[in-house]
């Protein structure tokens, strides 16, 4: 197996167990007004696409090295671990993990654990395995899925904060966003 194919199945594998771990959540109880989540998932998605899409991946790469495998397989398990702190959060989230933006019932800012290190550490670990799956093949169109990705993810972030600021009120969110950074620590 490839370094490439087993990153795929590292995604695939992700993919799926979210997907069967969405029925564990709390019931909604309030969401932002309809349309202000379309932004951040169609530049998701095509940033995945472009993460992905095989018929880019002939594209002349950044560097013209090729990486010793080694390396290649450290970006395959540099994508494990932030999937893995994605699912660290997705666990220590509970009941309270949401698809999309949402108040549960029973909401609250949860601070500790992977939130104590930031604000928003699944999309964090989404950021750090999009990292390492562009950096495989190297090229300009797997770069730019790394960025659309992030910019997803940093959109999402902010809407999800505005609305939390609004439901669970606003100087307890801003207390906990002074000491906690968003997507990376400190920051």
């Amino acid at each position: 197996m490839s370094p490439q194919m087993a990153v795929e199945g590292v995604w695939a594998a992700w993919a799926l167990s979210w997907f069967l771990a969405a029925a564990w959540s709390a019931r909604t109880q309030a969401r932002p007004r309809f349309g202000s989540e379309v932004a951040y998932r169609v530049i998701t998605l095509i940033g995945v696409a472009l993460l992905f899409d095989r018929d880019w991946r002939g594209a002349a790469p950044i560097s013209y090295r090729m990486a010793p495998i080694w390396s290649q397989w450290s970006l395959v398990a540099l994508a494990v671990a932030g999937f893995a702190f994605c699912w660290w959060a997705r666990l220590h989230l509970g009941s309270l993990w949401s698809g999309s933006v949402t108040r549960k019932e029973g909401h609250r800012i949860v601070d500790t654990g992977p939130y104590a290190l930031v604000r928003h550490p699944i999309y964090t670990g989404i950021i750090i395995a999009s990292a390492a799956t562009a950096a495989l093949p190297g090229t300009w169109t797997s770069a730019a899925g790394f960025a659309l990705v992030t910019l997803g993810c940093w959109i999402k972030a902010r809407l999800e904060e505005r609305f939390l600021r609004a439901e669970l009120g606003p100087s307890d969110y801003n207390a906990y966003a002074r000491r906690t950074g968003m997507l990376l620590p400190f920051l």
